[in-house]
């Protein structure tokens, strides 16, 4: 309890006492008019009266910052003034409320401290012992006070009166004084306990908020306790919606995992997100005990894998293409001298007239072979050794707008209506050849997959804040959405990689010279069955 605390109750006491008093006085009144007329006329009534409104005073100049040390002093020399008035209307020496300044000690005690009330002990005997001594000497006669009273007591018995008070004046301050430091250094230290405990709080708190994993606390019962920020943000609920509630409820697939089993435990899980995303989650679980020992729950921290899942397959793929690109680019040179001399062999030999019509037919299958298979070792060649991109300023709209005149002549497009919807003004840093086949590959892709007809929508936007990989800047994302067959996951683990085709005639590498061009400019392209069908492909680019 603080001195301001303190002295607003000594206040709030008087405030009480003196009204009690004078409401006694206004009911006396009532029973007796003539004997409470004369009370209401005497000093004690006056003062008691004096006494409320300085009270009321006090407690609302206490409102100040500035003003309360100066009313704790105040109110102090109030009590001694007080209980010196008192003692001369009650009869001094006969007065029987000289243990008032004891009153008054020891609240200068409690409010300002040991050195104060000893001060206060001091002006207390000083003021008894001058109200005896003057009664005795009839110097207060004046004011009412009989000298005769003083005398009939005797000089020896109004010296003990004086000497023993003055003893338990000083004896009060003392013991005050000493209960006064206890009290503030047991204070002191609560509050230093108080502090830190808070602080420690605090810190607590704001460590578990900000965490950028999930945390929970699970009661020996399975049930949730904490559950802070990260998890709220990842599965959409409030730590007030899940409180109490069993984990297998938020987190199903836990539901088979022993998390009470005493021991540290590690895993991965399945989680199905708001948005209906499939997501993988890392787990570690901790039990923690109680202050006597003994098992009180279990920590669980999880963390969002999807994204390291995804870096990791695609960095084995990325791997597995560098090595395939090397040993390919070799193979492919080494393959392209023979091959040329033996097109050019086959050429000159069905050239002359000698040769029969038969065997020219053959020569000719052997010519268009031997064209289509350099043909598909340029191709390689353009993946297993891509050139860096030239960078240039290129404004989507009208790029693309190109691109549907350049198809609008192709067979192929002829049942397909590719609507341009990439917003205008829309510019990218990239090498506009490069970018070309790219997206002639994916166009070309689509219409595979659409061999009755359909439709491929180009669609393009800014995410201003970045993506994951690109390190918060700004990226273009620009996707092709086609409504054919879609793509399965097994397909989709090998979409990228070269060679890997489901198509008759493919080759397998015009996706897989995508994913070079894109890594090249720094983006990433991945693939996708939207909900409603299809299949999507989406490019980022860094701007």
């Amino acid at each position: 309890m603080g001195p301001e605390r303190r002295l607003r109750i000594f206040i709030y006491a008087r405030i009480v006492v003196s009204f009690l008093f004078l409401a006694s006085t206004v009911l006396m009144s009532f029973q007796n008019p003539t004997a409470a007329a004369d009370h209401l006329e005497s000093g004690l009534v006056r003062l008691v009266t004096f006494s409320f409104i300085f009270s009321v005073v006090s407690h609302f100049a206490l409102k100040i910052q500035k003003f309360r040390q100066f009313i704790t002093y105040l109110q102090t020399i109030w009590d001694l003034l007080f209980v010196t008035v008192l003692l001369l209307f009650t009869g001094g020496v006969l007065s029987p409320y000289s243990f008032l300044y004891l009153l008054s000690i020891m609240n200068a005690g409690v409010l300002l401290g040991r050195k104060d009330a000893l001060y206060t002990a001091s002006l207390c005997g000083i003021l008894y012992g001058a109200i005896l001594d003057f009664q005795y000497f009839g110097m207060l006669s004046s004011i009412g006070l009989s000298q005769a009273d003083a005398l009939q007591m005797g000089a020896s018995h109004v010296f003990y009166t004086i000497f023993l008070n003055l003893i338990g004046f000083y004896f009060t301050a003392f013991l005050t004084g000493y209960l006064y430091e206890r009290a503030r250094e047991s204070e002191d230290a609560l509050r230093d306990k108080t502090i830190d405990y808070e602080e420690l709080h605090r810190l607590n708190s704001s460590i578990v908020a900000n965490l950028e994993s999930g945390l929970l606390t699970i009661t020996p019962r399975g049930h949730i306790r904490v559950f802070n920020r990260y998890a709220e943000e990842l599965t959409g609920r409030s730590q007030a919606d899940v409180y109490d509630t069993p984990l297998n409820k938020v987190f199903p697939a836990l539901a088979t995992v022993d998390l009470n089993a005493g021991m540290f435990d590690a895993g991965e899980f399945e989680y199905n997100s708001q948005h209906g995303e499939k997501m993988t989650l890392g787990y570690n679980a901790v039990p923690f005990i109680d202050l006597h020992g003994k098992p009180d729950g279990v920590i669980l921290n999880f963390k969002d894998l999807t994204s390291m899942k995804l870096m990791e397959a695609a960095l084995k793929r990325a791997d597995r293409l560098a090595a395939l690109g090397e040993i390919s680019a070799r193979m492919a040179h080494e393959i392209r001298n023979p091959l040329a001399a033996m097109s050019g062999s086959v050429q000159l030999l069905a050239e002359q007239g000698s040769i029969a019509e038969s065997d020219r037919r053959l020569l000719t299958i052997v010519l268009r072979e031997a064209d289509r298979l350099n043909t598909l070792i340029t191709e390689f060649l353009a993946y297993a050794r891509p050139a860096f991109p030239q960078k240039t300023r290129i404004e989507l709209r009208p790029f693309f707008d190109e691109i549907v005149l350049l198809l609008a002549s192709d067979n192929h497009f002829s049942k397909i209506s590719i609507n341009n919807l990439v917003p205008a003004h829309m510019v990218v840093q990239a090498d506009a050849n490069q970018l070309k086949q790219v997206f002639l590959n994916l166009l070309n892709n689509a219409a595979d997959a659409m061999p009755d007809g359909g439709r491929v929508e180009l669609e393009a936007h800014f995410l201003l804040s970045g993506a994951e990989g690109f390190k918060k800047a700004p990226v273009a994302v620009i996707t092709v959405t086609d409504t054919g067959i879609g793509i399965n996951p097994d397909t989709a683990t090998h979409l990228f990689e070269p060679f890997w085709t489901t198509k008759p005639d493919g080759t397998g590498l015009g996706l897989a010279i995508t994913y070079r061009i894109i890594e090249a400019h720094g983006g990433t392209v991945s693939a996708e069955s939207p909900l409603d069908g299809g299949c999507r492909f989406t490019i980022m680019l860094p701007t």
